[in-house]
């Protein structure tokens, strides 16, 4: 609870406010019963109506405070709460943001979502109740208790019979709900993993007719959530008819007890009324403060979990005093390189990778599928680290930079094309919030996505829709390199974002980086031999490892993976050229 603590203490002011108006409503709703006693006792029997009139005066004046102190409690605390869940999930997405890949593997993707969604709204369920409702309950309890002795210990010692057998109630209940909730919670997870998988693979889904198998898959998890939210409610619900029970014969024996002594005139009329008042008001509070503890596992599981993610230390970072004011020119270096993944530190998928490049210079990647072209592309902006040697920009460790001055130089174009819903010139800004129109129409025209943004009369005002669906692949990849290409940075990373293009398309944009950006260094990953071969640098890849660096006619002669590349795409009368 400290952690959520801490974010209370943020806003004082509304803590302040709640804790001020709850204990008020606590004193108006506590001193109602001992008015009535008064009244019974002193005017009701000897029909003084000017004292009636007064006291029933006081007790409309304290239904209209009381009133007033509900509006501000209500106010107070759900302006508290919500500021409160709001800092949490701000706070929650920035730190998703600043996670690598392998802490994105150890909670995966659905776990997250539901730490935004459902983990934060169970963790303000609570906070509502407590600030509404705990606050007052012990207080309330202790009080009524106390005034309860003040006026008869015989008729006490019923009402502090019952208490042993609510609490037992409760403990009982608690011990089966935390695990309950945890299993709850990651019922959940699973669906909204079953959710997201056949949303983003719906085409497959449809294009291989495993749509009965996917319901069926959701249906399953559907059901197993459903069951043990079933379980939980019925656990909890448990509490309210064994409760009413207990209240039911505590008040039943306080009044046949109490109306024994009111004939045997131990005890007045008025002070049983207000008696039996204040037993209801223990019970009643004893009952919210089990409703409070009800919902205590559930959000101590949903606190743990954010928690979690929270504490969680990013695996790439920047250091403490990291360079972040430098000018980067573009020299970069690889010395030694290799990576592995973190779970699999045996088997290096990149291995002592070696070579330089300079500013104007093109370097180009090929080889085949899974030769580990893309991964060397992620070592250079930092999306994963190197496990051995290391990569200099400028004679500089890249771990030396700070990560967003780092990355603020590069522009990086990855595999998978991202688009984000919004308009195309919002997509193209993304690369760069201050590109004003012209550096958009320019970073188009490069990008040879000019012609398709002015197809339509929106141009660049066009709506796009989620991850860009309602373009073609080829248009999704010219808005990602324009996107990139608004930076202006001396370092772009291309990571085979040139495969959807036709070969004319490809050709003209390629030439025109050239003309246009002449300073950058480029590092193009490519399948086609037609992308890479004018490249001043081509390093054929095979199994993470560099088994030929030259021009293209260098490599035809002395590379035999990258002649078989070239032979299998190029006429014989191109090889020969």
């Amino acid at each position: 609870m400290k952690f959520v603590l801490n974010y209370l203490k943020r806003y004082k002011r509304y803590l302040f406010l709640n804790l001020i108006s709850a204990s008020g409503f606590l004193l108006i709703d506590l001193g109602i019963p001992t008015i009535i006693a008064m009244g019974i006792n002193n005017n009701f029997m000897d029909q003084n109506i000017s004292y009636i009139l007064k006291l029933s005066l006081i007790m409309f004046l304290f239904a209209i405070g009381g009133l007033l102190l509900l509006i501000l409690l209500a106010y107070s605390s759900n302006k508290l709460v919500s500021n409160v869940i709001r800092d949490i999930r701000n706070d929650l997405f920035e730190k998703i943001e600043s996670l690598s890949k392998d802490n994105f593997d150890k909670f995966g993707v659905s776990r997250l979502i539901t730490n935004t969604g459902t983990d934060a709204y169970t963790i303000m369920q609570f906070l509502i109740v407590i600030l509404r409702i705990g606050i007052m309950a012990p207080f309330m309890f202790i009080v009524s208790v106390f005034l309860i002795f003040r006026q008869s210990r015989s008729l006490a010692l019923i009402t502090v019979l019952a208490i042993p057998m609510m609490v037992i109630t409760i403990a009982l209940i608690n011990t089966k709900t935390k695990p309950l909730s945890e299993r709850q919670q990651k019922g959940l997870d699973n669906i909204n993993l079953q959710i997201r998988e056949s949303i983003t693979g719906l085409r497959v889904i449809r294009g291989f007719n495993r749509e009965d198998f996917k319901a069926s898959q959701f249906e399953s998890s559907s059901l197993n959530y459903a069951n043990i939210s079933k379980k939980l409610f019925q656990t909890v619900a448990f509490i309210s008819p064994v409760f009413t029970l207990i209240f039911t014969v505590v008040q039943s024996s306080v009044m046949y007890v109490g109306a024994i002594q009111v004939n045997d005139g131990v005890l007045e009329y008025g002070m049983l009324v207000a008696f039996i008042e204040y037993v209801f008001m223990a019970l009643l509070s004893f009952l919210m403060l089990g409703a409070v503890l009800m919902m205590l596992p559930r959000a101590q599981v949903a606190i743990t979990r954010i928690k979690e993610v929270m504490d969680e230390t990013p695996d790439i970072k920047s250091k403490k005093n990291a360079i972040k004011n430098n000018t980067i020119k573009g020299y970069v270096e690889f010395k030694n390189v290799s990576f592995a993944y973190s779970n699999d530190s045996e088997k290096p998928v990149i291995k002592n990778v070696s070579f330089k490049s300079k500013p104007g210079e093109t370097i180009a990647f090929i080889g085949s599928t899974g030769s580990g072209k893309s991964t060397i592309m992620k070592l250079i902006p930092r999306l994963v680290d190197v496990s051995e040697g290391s990569i200099l920009i400028d004679d500089i460790d890249i771990r030396d930079y700070n990560l967003d001055h780092l990355r603020g130089n590069i522009g990086y174009v990855p595999q998978k094309s991202t688009l984000f819903s919004g308009t195309i010139k919002e997509n193209l800004q993304f690369g760069n919030k201050n590109a004003s129109m012209e550096d958009l129409k320019k970073a188009a025209n490069i990008a040879q996505a000019k012609e398709f943004i002015n197809s339509t009369p929106e141009g660049f005002e066009r709506v796009l829709s989620e991850g860009g669906t309602n373009l073609s692949g080829g248009q999704q990849q010219r808005l990602c390199i324009a996107r990139a290409l608004t930076r202006n940075v001396p370092i772009y990373i291309f990571d085979d974002s040139f495969s959807a293009l036709d070969y004319k398309t490809d050709s003209i944009l390629r030439h025109r980086l050239k003309d246009e950006i002449k300073d950058a260094t480029f590092f193009i990953v490519a399948q086609r031999v037609g992308t890479v071969m004018d490249a001043d640098k081509i390093l054929v890849i095979d199994n993470g490892e560099v088994v030929g660096i030259g021009t293209h006619r260098e490599l035809l002669k002395s590379c035999e993976v990258y002649y078989q590349i070239a032979s299998s795409q190029l006429t014989k009368e191109e090889l020969e050229r």
